[in-house]
């Protein structure tokens, strides 16, 4: 019979690049996203959306997380130089990168060799900042899921793309599919009974203040990230915490880091605060597994989750690992369709 119908299951940016990627190598297959939550609603939407790894991001070994950077970062910077960027909301930002404690620091040996420009600050225009013993200066790109993920949505639907409205318990939930491709994200924990899967809370602020046109990040998880009409104030990285509530001490906190790199940034106007659970796994999931469902059903499943906060940057990347274990597991019935095109 083969593969026809298959099931995404997550709408944040994992899931729906996800589906990008299956529909561009596979446009007859039917593809449904289903997901209990949608656009402003997912993590992905309070993402400030900086491509940047963290250097002890990891996937199952050195080469294929490199492989999943590289191949993030051309999947997005491809839109923008072909004039997508204005409405999939990526653009490209100059960045400055600080520390006080290792020179090690301010490098990323998973961005050095990806963006066009990554080096170390001369001691002139550390001066221009002061405070700081060692800096780096970088050009990436900015991805702002909350107008990332509408774009995508669009996308998926024009390509004939569904979309499904459910909290998904367990995998029975889904057997109608004939195959299913998991992007739950934190989910996964309960999902896939996944222990290694823990949550990594962080909070921020929006501001605006249209003078800052670069991104700077310090010690202490301090980030100031430029967005089209926002600027995202962080951070913190509370390991384990599912606590959604806004703390004002960790507020009071981000903004006095905040305004120490950037002392404009003090009569900043306000917007909003939001907090996030980031799921983290280490390494990321991306996985193939076969799954006997108590119907009797064996469904093949792929998973791709556990991003942690790196989900904007690395999903492209993950999810063409991903489409590529789906079209090994399905090697048979994808030749099938393939004569067919």
């Amino acid at each position: 019979m083969g593969v026809k119908r298959v099931g995404i299951l997550g709408a944040g940016v994992v899931g729906l690049n996800t589906a990008l990627q299956l529909q561009s190598e596979f446009p007859t297959l039917d593809v449904t996203i289903i997901a209990e939550k949608f656009n402003q609603e997912t993590t992905s939407d309070g993402a400030a959306g900086l491509f940047r790894p963290s250097s002890s991001f990891s996937g199952p070994n050195i080469e294929i997380t490199k492989k999943w950077i590289l191949d993030s970062y051309r999947f997005y910077d491809a839109l923008r130089i072909t004039g997508q960027g204005e409405d999939s909301g990526i653009f490209q930002i100059p960045a400055y990168n600080f520390s006080n404690y290792n020179e090690g620091m301010v490098k990323n040996h998973l961005l050095e060799t990806v963006v066009p420009v990554y080096r170390a600050m001369s001691e002139d225009e550390l001066e221009e900042y002061p405070g700081w013993k060692w800096g780096s200066f970088y050009k990436t790109l900015i991805i702002e899921c909350r107008e990332y993920q509408p774009w995508a949505i669009e996308k998926i639907t024009q390509s004939g793309g569904k979309f499904r409205q459910r909290k998904v318990n367990t995998f029975s939930d889904v057997e109608d599919f004939d195959a299913v491709i998991n992007c739950t994200g934190l989910g996964a924990k309960y999902l896939c009974n996944d222990s290694k899967l823990t949550p990594i809370r962080g909070q921020v602020i929006k501001v605006r203040a249209p003078w800052v046109k670069a991104s700077y990040m310090s010690d202490f998880d301090t980030y100031i990230i430029p967005n089209r009409n926002t600027i995202t104030l962080g951070g913190c990285r509370n390991y384990g915490s599912y606590d959604l509530n806004v703390c004002p001490f960790t507020k009071a906190d981000i903004m006095q880091r905040c305004s120490a790199v950037l002392p404009s940034l003090a009569k900043a106007e306000f917007v909003r605060d939001w907090v996030g659970l980031r799921p983290h796994r280490d390494p990321v999931r991306v996985e193939a597994e076969m799954i006997a469902l108590p119907s009797g059903k064996n469904l093949p499943v792929v998973h791709n989750y556990g991003h942690g906060g790196y989900g904007v940057t690395s999903s492209p990347g993950t999810s063409m690992h991903a489409v590529q274990l789906f079209k090994e597991q399905h090697a048979a019935s994808i030749s099938s369709i393939a004569s067919k095109l």
